[in-house]
């Protein structure tokens, strides 16, 4: 067990880490992060600051000399820092999970062999490949780059055979390695956050209903608006994958249920997740703490639903009214701020969580706030 007075270094000066570190400066813990940004928003709330690139080696030496326990709040993590991170360091995630999570088509064969339920995909090297890849998969199809993609990018939606082509041209100048993917007609996207200590202890928080807009998360709703059995399905699959992958922390599954009511898993975030904010006012113990418990060896949180909440994120664009309306807030909203020093569009700067008597009334709070009511913003699913 790592002891509450320990010192956690985060591989990742962002939000994430920044949550992580608050929560575990309650619990007694010193911070040290590694970012190649000056001031970064989990850097000003850490003990220490390493201002290096995340493939510098000598700077995860540091890194690993300065803390008795090391985590990563995103998991592009470079192969080689993170094996010289476990020689030189106790990195209870382990660089396997990063291995499988980072790269789609292991992700999609681990699952497959965990007997998890995904859409069915194909490996493709050629536009040629692409085609006979269509032919069985159907169309639409998704194109994805292997590695490297998250919020939207690394994506390509083919709708009709002229559109082959350029989608494979596009794809193909990324000069990573390339699968397609059926598309999934759904009626809802889901993802459950799991938590699994060092001593095999497991527990998931409640089924979270996504709402993405321009393939960014907009909305969280808890309790999700599915059935009682597809609420616990959802849990069902999540408790499979972190037995399965031996995982230890946090995992994020993100899924879909179909319009035929199936749920499928999409892909696999091996830490805190933005879906998971919710979890920070909403629930007995929110997903920071439960991180920081699982990887230190202590008992996990009760990971309880105490109200319905919708969170819902602050982009660049929206920040500006965010600050004018914010005495208008309800005395129930909870806001947080990342302390990002430049605010850009589409770039995630905080989130608010709207607790209410019901996920209706925490809905109707965040429309008069009129923040949000862009047209292409309207649709809450």
């Amino acid at each position: 067990m790592v002891q509450p007075g320990s010192t956690i270094g985060i591989l990742g000066g962002g939000q994430l880490g920044r949550m992580m570190a608050l929560a575990g400066r309650n619990m007694g813990y010193r911070f040290v992060v590694l970012d190649p940004t000056e001031d970064s928003p989990c850097g000003q709330v850490a003990d220490n600051q390493i201002t290096a690139s995340f493939s510098d080696m000598e700077a995860a030496r540091q890194l690993a000399l300065l803390s008795d326990v090391v985590t990563y709040e995103f998991e592009n993590v470079d192969a080689q820092i993170a094996a010289q991170l476990e020689r030189d360091s106790f990195v209870p995630q382990g660089s396997e999970l990063l291995r499988i999570t980072q790269h789609r088509v292991r992700e999609k064969s681990t699952l497959t062999s965990a007997g998890v339920p995904i859409a069915p995909f194909q490996v493709i090297q050629s536009e040629k490949d692409l085609q006979k890849a269509i032919s069985v998969l159907g169309l639409p199809s998704v194109v994805k780059t292997a590695t490297g993609g998250y919020d939207g990018k690394g994506q390509w939606v083919i709708r009709n055979e002229k559109q082959i082509p350029l989608a494979f041209q596009e794809a193909a100048k990324t000069g990573l390695e390339l699968i397609v993917e059926q598309f999934i007609l759904f009626e809802k996207e889901l993802s459950v956050v799991i938590a699994r200590n060092l001593q095999g202890e497991v527990k998931a928080f409640p089924a979270g209903e996504n709402i993405h807009i321009g393939n960014i998360l907009h909305q969280t709703v808890v309790p999700a608006r599915i059935s009682k059995e597809q609420a616990k399905r959802a849990e069902e699959i999540a408790f499979k994958i972190a037995d399965a992958l031996q995982v230890v922390g946090l995992i994020a599954v993100e899924m879909f249920l179909t319009t035929d009511g199936d749920i499928l898993v999409n892909e696999l975030a091996p830490r805190p997740h933005n879906s998971g904010h919710y979890t920070m006012e909403a629930c007995v113990t929110s997903q920071f703490e439960q991180h920081i418990r699982a990887i230190c060896g202590l008992p996990l949180g009760d990971p309880s639903l105490l109200t319905p909440v919708v969170m819902v994120n602050i982009l660049g664009e929206h920040l500006d009214f965010v600050m004018e309306k914010v005495q208008q807030l309800p005395n129930t909203a909870k806001l947080h701020l990342y302390g990002k020093a430049e605010s850009r569009e589409k770039r995630k700067m905080g989130h608010i969580n709207f607790l209410a008597p019901s996920v209706e009334k925490a809905l109707q709070q965040i429309d008069q706030m009129q923040i949000w009511n862009h047209p292409e913003e309207r649709n809450h699913g």
